[in-house]
């Protein structure tokens, strides 16, 4: 008779073994910190600004057969006439690739970023590391949405299944930096 919950030690990880279940890696602390960088505008140009960031925590993920995401919803506002902005997101990885880092081993762990110009969202524009995604419009009415909506906006991180399953066991970190520009 096999028993739940076995845990059992390998050279790659900590798996765990349940009852009819295949051999499964165990990932804990997925952490992912976000950085907002603003640029500083000439004096009297338009303005943009976001705020609510926090950090993402994925914490254990233990089925690797589907991805993993968390979205959040932010505050973006922009002064310009048309309240556009544009965003460009960063990785902490080699050349500001969205990936995490083992805490202690080494490799990589490949995380996805989207982008959403309304809040609620759990699936936006896939932004690519260091390039703009232009023609974005927020509705925030205010600088720190303290009146008017209360999010203009949706940052989802995505962990794909496809790097789950061959990253190796252990506690990720890294960090998104976010610029947000009017235009």
């Amino acid at each position: 008779m096999a028993s739940l919950g076995n845990a059992a030690a390998s050279g790659s990880g900590l798996y765990r073994h349940g009852l009819n279940r295949p051999w499964r890696k165990l990932f804990s602390g997925l952490a992912l910190t976000v950085v907002l960088t603003c640029a500083t505008p000439a004096f009297g140009a338009s303005k943009a600004r976001i705020t609510d960031l926090a950090n993402f925590s994925f914490n254990t993920i233990t089925d690797l057969t589907s991805d993993s995401s968390l979205a959040e919803d932010v505050c973006v506002f922009s002064d310009s006439s048309t309240s556009g902005y544009r965003v460009t997101a960063t990785g902490s990885g080699t050349g500001g690739a969205f990936t995490l880092s083992p805490v202690s081993g080494t490799g990589t762990l490949a995380y996805e970023v989207q982008w959403k110009g309304q809040a609620g969202a759990q699936s936006g524009s896939s932004l690519t590391a260091g390039s703009p995604l232009t023609g974005q419009v927020s509705a925030a009415t205010q600088q720190q949405c303290n009146s008017g909506p209360a999010s203009s906006a949706s940052l989802i991180v995505i962990l794909r299944a496809a790097a789950l399953s061959t990253a190796t066991t252990g506690s990720y970190s890294g960090s998104l930096t976010l610029l947000i520009a009017p235009e």
